[in-house]
């Protein structure tokens, strides 16, 4: 089998990185250390597309939750459960916070699958204006002083440290490292808790069912090897993902990403 190359910068569910950063420029950065029990890492995205035609960025959902400042469309937003796009236009800038599976429940104090799907104002969650955070964060042109002020915001509302929030990113490191794992029985050994335990657990804190985080990594990783040109036959990208058929690949793969595989290769041609 001949197996496509992936670099060491994972593409996190961003769908033909490559090739959007042609257009965009992605930058990740660490929080202040009190926050890192809660938040996996802030984003920046800077384009300057003056002149240029409009360009549709495609992204995989993850099972975080993620605080997004953007000019007049700031929010907290839940895991959606299907492929989604951003058009840029002209010149921008967007300040987001991906908080670790399971770490914004502190924040928020309420089940996480609320959020699942949709928005909600960061007035209701955190006490602070959409309008406040884009005047704060969006008129600043150094990262620094950017991931400063939102350090500082999120310190202000810092909760306690839950360990249920380090017990389930063990449980979706352990989904992401083990291709073989393809069933929520298997994570319920490697968790030796109940089934039912673990899907109460999943719905409270990181917002979907453990069985769609398994299927989701497995076809992110799909959507990954593609765009780095992934050059054997599907059934055995399929086989390589766990799957017995290759109707059954396609069908998730659809599903999530809107498309099948062979129009997903076709699109990146």
């Amino acid at each position: 089998m001949r197996q496509a190359s992936i670099p060491s910068r994972p593409s996190m569910g961003v769908l033909n990185l490559p090739e959007g950063e042609k257009k965009f420029q992605l930058t990740r950065h660490a929080p202040a250390e009190a926050l890192r029990f809660f938040v996996k890492h802030y984003w920046i995205v800077e384009w300057d597309l003056s002149g240029q035609p409009s360009y549709q960025q495609d992204v995989l959902p993850n099972p975080c939750v993620n605080l997004v400042v953007e000019q007049q469309k700031t929010a907290i937003f839940g895991i959606s459960t299907v492929k989604y796009s951003h058009l840029l236009e002209g010149k921008g800038t967007v300040f987001g916070v991906k908080f670790k599976p399971g770490g914004f429940y502190p924040f928020m104090k309420s089940p996480v699958s609320k959020l699942t799907g949709q928005g909600t104002s960061t007035l209701d969650i955190l006490g602070v204006a959409p309008q406040q955070l884009e005047d704060s964060l969006l008129q600043l042109s150094d990262s620094a002083d950017m991931i400063g002020v939102m350090d500082a915001l999120l310190l202000e509302r810092l909760p306690q440290q839950d360990p249920y929030v380090t017990l389930l990113n063990d449980l979706i490191d352990h989904i992401h490292r083990h291709r073989e794992l393809t069933a929520v029985k298997q994570l319920s050994e490697y968790a030796q808790m109940s089934i039912r335990t673990l899907q109460r657990l999943f719905n409270q804190y990181v917002g979907v069912h453990p069985k769609w985080v398994i299927q989701l990594y497995r076809l992110q990783n799909a959507a990954e090897l593609l765009d780095y040109g992934y050059a054997s036959p599907l059934p055995e990208l399929a086989a390589e993902l766990g799957y017995f058929d290759q109707s059954h690949f396609i069908r998730d793969f659809k599903a999530i990403i809107g498309i099948t595989p062979e129009e997903y290769i076709r699109r990146r041609s």
